[in-house]
């Protein structure tokens, strides 16, 4: 067994991982994947050369740089039966704050609350792909991923163009009541989703990258709280675009991530 060792500097979430999985599983020679996204290391453990590898991984243009390989016994695996209960509790957590905040969002007139329903929308995918694609056909991944990336997209244009609409139009302020506490409770439920990933204490780089997400969106839930405070303060529906604003480009990211992984 033998096992090579690539720096892949725009590593740094699940979508990078998915594409690098999806790119490198047909081949019979690869037998193990570590992904370390923290170091954006990947380690490949297979037998014959590397070459074929190392073009496939070239084509993602992730920025990558081939350290060598070396000789080594083939890596014990982790439980993967307790990673997926996890990852099942952290995807459903995702799901309904999307459905919540996307609802209440409408009817808040909060385009901050509609942004971070889709950002939440956009962690559900990558979950599911990992979980529901687990064993399928690479066609299949495919298609879902580019489904999924089309969809994510649609949905972030339009938002962007109703952020623009009310920028340019005399629109109500939005209720920042709304805003507040929808928005405590999605942070708290993205503190139990971390609490549940940290608590699996795995090094797979999927609970890695799964931690890091979730990290990501209690930042931005913490911006939708702000930008409420700030509306009550000045009574004005800025402080919600702009957050509005500024989670759209997220979630533009990452539909285009995810549409990579169609390719």
């Amino acid at each position: 067994m033998k096992k090579s060792t690539f720096i892949i500097t725009k590593m740094d979430c699940p979508s990078e991982e998915q594409m690098i999985r999806m790119k490198l599983e047909s081949y019979a020679q690869v037998k193990h994947l570590d992904f370390d996204i923290p170091n954006r290391k990947l380690e490949i453990y297979h037998v014959d050369g590397v070459k074929a590898i190392q073009t496939s991984i070239a084509s993602l243009k992730l920025g990558d740089s081939f350290e060598g390989t070396t000789e080594a016994e083939t890596p014990v695996m982790e439980d993967q039966s307790k990673q997926k209960r996890i990852l099942w509790w952290v995807l459903g957590i995702n799901f309904g704050f999307f459905v919540i905040e996307m609802t209440t969002g409408w009817i808040s007139s909060s385009m901050g609350l509609v942004a971070d329903s889709l950002d939440m929308l956009a962690d559900s995918i990558v979950y599911a792909l990992s979980l529901f694609a687990v064993g399928g056909a690479i066609s299949r991944k495919k298609k879902v991923a580019k489904f999924s990336g089309y969809f994510q997209m649609a949905l972030a244009t339009l938002g962007f163009a109703e952020v623009l609409r009310r920028f340019f139009s005399d629109t109500e302020t939005p209720l920042f009541q709304w805003m507040i506490i929808v928005s405590i409770f999605a942070l708290l439920g993205n503190l139990i989703s971390l609490w549940l990933i940290n608590k699996a204490k795995s090094k797979e780089a999927h609970m890695q990258a799964s931690a890091i997400f979730t990290s990501n969106d209690i930042i931005v839930n913490g911006g939708v709280i702000v930008a409420g405070v700030l509306v009550y303060f000045l009574n004005s529906k800025w402080p919600d675009l702009v957050i509005g604003g500024i989670v759209f480009t997220f979630v533009m990211r990452g539909a285009i991530r995810i549409l990579k992984l169609s390719k």
